[in-house]
């Protein structure tokens, strides 16, 4: 089974990439989803952020909005919650992967925004960046409920620029123009990795 790892900056069209992809039959895991999970009411994150970042429990559940209040512009907090999210996200990614090996996945997609910050690419046999024009991903970001402009920056701050990303993926996917376009770009890479029937 060939493990690929999808990436690319906030509102470059991963998530549409991933659709696509589940389109075409690969199981799919989603970080974000799995950050989701481990935060939401019973998940394993709760207890330990509970202790550090008090603050930020509501109703069982850890508030994102909070912890993300909690650890902006503070390496030292921002590090203390990797520290304890990070290993709950990767047994989550392993028991993904198991499964997708059980049910003879040809291909198992890692879909991961900080793949290249986390080192994350190490555990996949190829990369795909996706990837579209500054003003067209500003403008994706920017029209999301509670995003500001200081928030995005914050955020970029953390990612490795596009460039850097594209120069270390294996594929390149544009999304700036059409989904049309991105689906045939995908098609005919993973034809060329001759994992499409």
């Amino acid at each position: 089974m060939l493990i690929v790892g999808l990436t690319g900056g906030i509102g470059m069209g991963k998530s549409a990439a991933a659709k696509i992809l589940r389109r075409f039959g690969f199981p799919i895991y989603s970080a974000d989803k799995a950050v989701h999970d481990v935060l939401k009411k019973g998940g394993a994150a709760v207890k330990p952020l509970a202790q550090v970042f008090p603050e930020t429990v509501r109703r069982g559940a850890i508030d994102r909005k909070a912890l993300s209040r909690a650890v902006f512009g503070q390496p030292e907090k921002l590090r203390r919650l990797e520290k304890i999210v990070h290993p709950l996200l990767r047994k989550s990614e392993q028991a993904f992967l198991q499964k997708a090996r059980k049910d003879k996945a040809r291909a198992a997609i890692l879909e991961i925004p900080l793949l290249f910050e986390t080192g994350a690419e190490k555990r996949c046999a190829i990369t795909l960046c996706v990837t579209a024009p500054r003003a067209t991903q500003c403008a994706r970001v920017l029209s999301r409920k509670g995003m500001t402009p200081e928030k995005l920056k914050a955020i970029l701050a953390r990612q490795l620029p596009d460039a850097e990303k594209r120069r270390k993926a294996d594929y390149v996917v544009p999304t700036g123009t059409s989904l049309e376009e991105t689906e045939l770009c995908l098609r005919r890479i993973f034809e060329k990795l001759d994992l499409l029937p």
